[in-house]
């Protein structure tokens, strides 16, 4: 692990409110920092929301309101949907405040200076939804995949920028994993798109939107979303538009994207950072999307959840683990409530709820001054408390990998419990009992440590059940005092 770990969501675009796949993104984001904090690298979390473009002039304009009041309505219901999932950002950063907008026109002068962007005119098949050109090849039947509209044929005068001039340096870069785009499928997806497509010059100014930031030197036009959104990466640590001046966490460690908006990340955004001379983020991690019941979450299904819902439902930290073991990190999922239902059930209610409360109890029905921890009483198990493949897991973004090790191990004292039967020992062979319970302590211990990035609120009551300072090791004669919660971690759920 590296001293210094940055990690970044997009900036979510504010046309709507959140919903679970922008919420998926941000606990994943959360939880890999967190991780990285309690592993004791130096770490930094951004995420925020995306304010300008023509989409949300019309959005605005439809609902009777100045874009800036409407934009700042959307932002702050993102910014309430993380308080509530006491996600632990450390900053969020929207693309209307001041020294953002200041940095990117900066940034824009010093491109345009540099001969990277020209005036010209653009045509081609535009997506309002996506705020994206788009190539014959990105339909289906004439429709955008994403928003199932027929994109319009737009022709207009723009300042260009040569992204062209950028294509063979960065298939380059991404063959040698310079930037790195996990999963390798996405990576080759990548690929095929430079080979087959190839990257053609691109549009960075619109004449007819005034809802953006002016262009500089030519004040008729503004700056396209996307130029203008790539940039709160760098002005979310600090960066002031000037190249020469690199920020502290600069370049980011990871970036995590849902895939349809990685072929912008892998094009537009390093082609940017190139002109600008700036270092290249190490990598582009992309996760699938959620299908509820096996459809595409959609309003006028009714299907669609959100993060609001699943707190109201679950809990915070239940949700969170709820979302992070539906599917593979970087895979698509298929969810609904009954499987949600079901697996908070097994997994919270009757796996870690369960065995909290059954050693907490069993140690404060036999133990009155608590349990004095001895190490030499564990050593018969010390296969279960390795940290390095959890480690190596977080390392390589495997979440669902890294949860299903701590269920295992959850899987593993239940079962330990089981086998030895302390309810027993404790009448029949105190000294038994002792050392199965300091053996069942510690496993709670570890797990409890292991699972902080995942649940941090119920980390923290467990350690408190167990009078737990919740230092990475317990040293020996350390003394658990246990006061149990008696309602559970985690009331069992009825359908």
């Amino acid at each position: 692990m590296s001293n210094k770990f940055y990690i970044t969501t997009p900036i979510y675009y504010v046309n709507a409110g959140p919903h679970l796949g922008h919420t998926y993104t941000t606990v994943a984001a959360d939880v890999l920092a967190r991780a990285h904090r309690l592993l004791g690298d130096k770490t930094f979390f951004l995420t925020g929301t995306d304010e300008h473009g023509a989409k949300i002039q019309e959005i605005a304009e439809k609902a009777g309101l100045p874009p800036k009041e409407f934009t700042d309505g959307i932002a702050g219901q993102f910014k309430e949907a993380w308080q509530d999932l006491h996600i632990s950002n450390d900053r969020f950063i929207r693309t209307t405040e001041e020294p953002h907008m200041s940095a990117v026109s900066k940034a824009l002068q010093y491109m345009y200076e540099k001969g990277d962007i020209y005036k010209g005119s653009y045509e081609g098949l535009y997506c309002k939804g996506c705020e994206q050109f788009k190539s014959e090849n990105d339909l289906v039947d004439g429709l955008c995949a994403d928003h199932k509209t027929k994109p319009e044929i737009m022709e207009e005068e723009s300042y260009m920028f040569k992204l062209s001039a950028y294509a063979d340096k960065l298939q380059d870069l991404i063959e040698r994993d310079e930037i790195r785009i996990l999963p390798a499928s996405r990576k080759n997806e990548i690929l095929s798109f430079y080979k087959n497509e190839g990257l053609k010059d691109i549009s960075f100014s619109r004449k007819n939107v005034a809802w953006g930031i002016p262009v500089p030197w030519d004040r008729s036009h503004t700056i396209y979303v996307w130029a203008d959104a790539f940039l709160n990466y760098l002005t979310g640590i600090g960066w002031n538009g000037v190249p020469d001046s690199v920020p502290e966490f600069w370049p980011a460690d990871v970036q995590l994207m849902s895939k349809d908006i990685l072929r912008v990340h892998a094009t537009i955004w390093p082609a940017m950072l190139l002109s600008l001379g700036l270092p290249l983020p190490k990598t582009l991690f992309v996760h699938g999307f959620f299908l509820i019941d096996g459809q595409k979450m959609s309003k006028s299904i009714g299907n669609v959840i959100s993060p609001d819902q699943l707190v109201k439902r679950y809990g915070v930290d239940a949700t969170k683990y709820l979302l992070m073991s539906a599917t593979p990190f970087g895979n698509d999922g298929d969810v609904s409530w009954k499987q949600f239902d079901d697996k908070y059930n097994a997994d919270l209610a009757n796996g870690l709820g369960n065995l909290v409360q059954r050693v907490a109890t069993l140690i404060e029905n036999n133990l009155n001054d608590g349990l004095a921890y001895k190490a030499a009483l564990v050593s018969g198990e010390n296969s279960f408390f390795e940290y390095q493949e959890f480690n190596t897991f977080i390392g390589q973004f495997e979440l669902h990998q890294a949860l299903a090790h701590i269920w295992t191990r959850i899987g593993a004292a239940n079962a330990y419990v089981n086998e030895h039967k302390p309810w027993v020992s404790a009448k029949e062979n105190p000294e038994t009992f002792l050392k199965t319970m300091t053996v069942l302590t510690a496993m709670v211990h570890h797990i409890v440590w292991l699972l902080q990035p995942f649940m941090p609120d119920t980390t923290k009551k467990i350690f408190e059940i167990f009078g737990d300072a919740g230092a990475k090791y317990i040293k020996d004669d350390y003394r658990f005092k246990v006061k149990k919660n008696d309602t559970g971690l985690f009331p069992r759920l009825e359908s």
